[in-house]
């Protein structure tokens, strides 16, 4: 049987994460949820890797969300619901909670939940004819308050609220304009962008960016600056790296940082 996630190592510093249910369009399924979910909690024990891509398989699809055929047996009342929600927010959690900086690259459908995973990523990157949307009210169904913290901190309750209450389909050019994604490419360009990118966020200092995503999170949960958080922003100054980097400054050339 086909692995529905798939995990490609693209070399030492990179891990490339795929929804691989192509033929489906990568609806996710609660086998689905489930294995990411378990991918990104050992991701949160790595040391080395500096970057982590996620995406759907096959070029059209990030993801449509949740497979409906499935909600018959594993979503029809309030009681299965709630079981399938463990695995579903904890994965939503764990690849929010990664240390590492996390980029979606996203190519055609980016809905429902798999707009959710996309905003627990770091970076968003996607093509022309992407599209975007949480078009559930139709459904009957709500957006759990663990799966809408990701979308609301990312474009905050105005946008957040115009997603849910008129459940549009909309273009990349609308979720550009509405903080959705960091940038926009023709298709066929989506990869190598992403990878550009991928490539510029490993050649910084690899500790530096955890801690920048560290400090975000605390910032954004706690809405204060602790004297333990702000000490914190110190401590890079303790590291190999930065005599790597400042050193690399004043000779001009490039940084080769140990991750130290």
């Amino acid at each position: 049987m086909t692995d529905l996630i798939q995990i490609k190592k693209i070399n030492e510093r990179v891990l490339e994460v795929s929804l691989n249910r192509p033929e489906k369009l990568n609806a996710l399924t609660k086998p689905m949820w489930k294995k990411l979910g378990s991918i990104f909690k050992d991701l949160k024990k790595n040391k080395t890797l500096r970057c982590v891509v996620l995406r759907g398989k096959g070029g059209k699809s990030f993801s449509p969300g949740n497979d409906i055929g499935e909600f018959a047996k594993t979503r029809s009342n309030s009681k299965l619901a709630k079981e399938y929600g463990v695995h579903l927010h904890g994965t939503l959690a764990a690849i929010q909670e990664c240390p590492i900086p996390t980029v979606a690259l996203i190519e055609g459908l980016c809905v429902g939940g798999g707009l959710e995973i996309a905003a627990c990523c770091d970076l968003r990157i996607c093509g022309n004819s992407s599209r975007f949307g949480v078009p559930i009210k139709r459904l009957g169904l709500t957006m759990a308050p663990r799966e809408l913290q990701a979308l609301l901190q990312l474009v905050g309750r105005s946008v957040t609220m115009e997603i849910l209450l008129e459940g549009r389909i909309f273009n990349s050019e609308e979720a550009y304009a509405k903080g959705i994604v960091n940038r926009v490419v023709p298709d066929h360009d989506v990869e190598k962008e992403t990878y550009q990118t991928v490539e510029r966020i490993c050649d910084g200092a690899p500790l530096v960016a955890r801690w920048h995503k560290q400090f975000a999170d605390e910032l954004l949960a706690k809405k204060k600056i602790s004297n333990k958080l702000n000490n914190l922003g110190y401590k890079c100054y303790d590291t190999k790296d930065f005599q790597i980097g400042y050193k690399s400054f004043l000779t001009k050339t490039k940084p080769n940082f140990k991750n130290k």
